[in-house]
């Protein structure tokens, strides 16, 4: 993704500055209830996102500041973190069943809670997901592609080329729902495997399903395969997939007595 500002942080702070200029950027506005005038769309959904229980999967907007050629925005930046991306790489370039289902767990919270409160992220990816590294909590920042979700179809794609679902190259349009859903299988994939899903691999998993993947429990590939079907009509809800078969899994592995001290474990 090309990111289309300028960027300061304070690195001995926990908040990051962002600075955008309008002559780098598409000059959308948007209104929102509580607000006398339209906003910068990125600084809208952002506060759209926060509005109502807080949700720590979604980064905060702490400050804003709209001025005529520029606006600046500071967030709450998690110390330590990294990016999915980079996260993933650090640990041999993909991540176990059981890390990789608790990240997918929260990135799905987040898409949810996007969804709920009226946003279309549209950039759902690895590097738009931060991981702080002593906790394991995942944050979803970057709401720069985002967009006033709605139940008509969108027909500009905005967002990551490789990530685009296969109905918008069809017909020329995609859903906000059915699209998150594709790009969250997306990331499950990419953390079990360690890149992309070919358009290969798409096609046999449309065609053979589970029986496609080799090396992960049938419940994550079971995921990935709803996740990642060609027709949007045929993916797994996204108001659903928490309850997962692949969740259950790990849940029961969580419950699991410990060989050395008997004791049960547990999920904080």
């Amino acid at each position: 993704m090309d990111l289309r500002f300028k960027f300061s942080s304070l690195k001995s702070f926990a908040h990051l500055f962002r600075i955008y200029d309008w002559s780098d950027i598409n000059y959308l506005h948007i209104l929102i209830p509580g607000h006398p005038k339209r906003l910068p769309m990125e600084i809208g959904l952002m506060l759209m996102a926060n509005k109502g229980p807080s949700v720590p999967q979604i980064i905060k907007l702490l400050d804003w500041e709209d001025d005529t050629d520029h606006y600046v925005m500071v967030m709450e930046r998690p110390i330590p973190c990294m990016d999915l991306f980079s996260f993933v790489d650090h640990h041999g370039g993909s991540l176990d069943e059981g890390m990789a289902q608790n990240i997918m767990q929260q990135v799905i919270d987040a898409a949810k809670t996007c969804c709920k409160r009226g946003i279309f992220h549209r950039d759902l990816k690895l590097e738009n997901l931060l991981v702080n590294e002593d906790t394991m909590e995942v944050k979803l920042i970057d709401f720069g592609f985002g967009a006033l979700r709605k139940k008509s179809a969108f027909k500009v794609f905005q967002g990551t080329r490789e990530y685009c679902p296969p109905e918008f190259y069809m017909k020329g349009r995609y859903h906000a729902k059915p699209t998150t859903v594709w790009t969250l299988g997306f990331i499950l994939y990419e953390m079990l495997c360690g890149e992309y899903p070919t358009s290969y691999d798409r096609h046999m998993i449309t065609r053979a399903g589970v029986k496609y993947f080799s090396s992960f429990c049938t419940e994550c590939c079971q995921m990935i395969c709803d996740c990642l079907q060609a027709k949007p009509q045929e993916r797994l809800s996204l108001d659903k997939m928490h309850l997962h078969d692949c969740f259950k899994v790990q849940s029961l592995r969580l419950a699991k007595p410990s060989s050395k001290t008997g004791e049960t474990g547990g999920q904080n």
